[in-house]
């Protein structure tokens, strides 16, 4: 089993290019990310033309979040999901108004030459003639439930069949057409996961899974930002964030787990989710925040997170950040593989450590961890970037 080490921990003056940035191509190392273009593996950077410009044009209001790229590690192309609002009435300086509950829906871009030019701009509907871009699936009316990409470890992954999946979540009707909240949190997802294959055209046949739904007697917001992985075994891995807290739990008296669920055939139906554990059975406590799978060129998954010693509460507390080996037989994290990566310092009175897409280095096998260590309430933030090591 290979050990993990913290190798370098580096205090930046300002965001690192390396923040939300990924490979241009399967192979090589030139890089795109928010800060342009690196021919040499993030080193330097410069500007890169990227069109059409499907955007600038939009009416006044309407909303374009696009995600990192991805890139298909076989037939190189690359995928950029866009989470859209065409709401004029909306406020654009408003980060997360609440109408995005029910106006959010997924656009899609695709690029044959590392994102220099896009084939298209189109919205996402599943298969069949029943479905539009106001109704894309089952359950699903743009503009009274939404469905959209959470925090960056909602990353598309390739099976070894072919098919694409992303996860992604979605609000939830209730009987009344009105958004459900059983859970008493003042929102309820639930994770979907869509199933992609490449039309020779170079765009896309979607359908949905069957949804992952949590208990609202455990969880008060629901299963949502939803991180994946394919085992040596062909299982797909899905990990969840979910929350205690709410109405129906004022005290946080509900353990604050993460949550799995298990596919066997291929992203299409998942197993009854359950907290996670460590792969020797005993459980462990995790704020509602992002996390990540990620799969190294070993072969080996890892997870990065953050782990509390006691119950947390909702959102907090959002450290320590740690990275750990996920077991490929119980699909479990290894305890014993756990490292810390930072954690709030003696003076601090509070850190949050969350929001990071981690990518490993194609030169030295390194786990890059490019983000920002921000002050209680994200009023201050400290650009920083780790690498840790991979032992054989």
């Amino acid at each position: 089993m290979g050990s993990l080490k913290l190798e370098e921990k580096t205090l930046l003056d300002a965001t690192s290019p390396l923040f939300l940035a990924t490979y241009q191509h399967p192979t090589g190392l030139e890089m795109i990310g928010p800060h342009g273009y690196s021919p040499d593996n993030g080193q330097t950077w410069e500007a890169m033309e990227s069109g059409p410009d499907f955007d600038s044009r939009l009416p006044e209001g309407y909303r374009r979040g696009k995600n990192t790229p991805w890139v298909d590690p076989i037939e190189d192309r690359m995928l950029v999901l866009v989470n859209s609002m065409d709401t004029p009435d909306v406020d654009p300086s408003i980060g997360e108004p609440p109408e995005a509950m029910q106006t959010y829906y997924l656009r899609y871009r695709v690029s044959l030459d590392g994102g220099r030019t896009w084939l298209f701009d189109e919205p996402i509907v599943v298969e069949g003639e029943q479905y539009s871009p106001e109704h894309p699936f089952e359950g699903m009316y743009i503009g009274r439930n939404a469905f959209f990409l959470g925090d960056a470890g909602n990353r598309p992954i390739k099976l070894d069949s072919g098919e694409i999946l992303v996860p992604v979540q979605a609000t939830v009707l209730g009987p009344d057409g009105k958004l459900s909240l059983p859970g008493g949190g003042y929102y309820w997802l639930e994770t979907i996961i869509l199933r992609g294959t490449w039309r020779d055209d170079g765009t896309i046949a979607w359908e949905i899974s069957e949804r992952i739904t949590g208990d609202p007697e455990r969880t008060a917001r629901g299963l949502y930002e939803g991180t994946l992985a394919q085992m040596p075994d062909g299982r797909v891995l899905c990990v969840m964030r979910g929350s205690n807290m709410g109405k129906h739990d004022p005290n946080a008296q509900w353990p604050s787990y993460k949550w799995i669920s298990v596919s066997e055939d291929a992203g299409r139906t998942w197993s009854e989710p359950r907290p996670w554990t460590y792969a020797d059975g005993s459980s462990f406590f995790s704020p509602s925040s992002m996390s990540q799978l990620l799969t190294h060129t070993s072969g080996r998954v890892f997870w990065l997170g953050n782990l509390t010693g006691e119950n947390a509460r909702g959102n907090h507390p959002r450290w320590p950040l740690v990275i750990g080996e996920v077991d490929p037989e119980t699909l479990g994290l290894i305890r014993d593989s756990v490292i810390i990566v930072d954690t709030r310092r003696p003076d601090e009175e509070d850190v949050n450590l969350s929001h990071w897409l981690a990518f490993e280095d194609r030169q030295t096998g390194q786990i890059v961890i490019p983000m920002a260590r921000h002050s209680a309430g994200y009023r201050t933030k400290q650009p920083v970037i780790y690498r840790v090591s991979v032992g054989p």
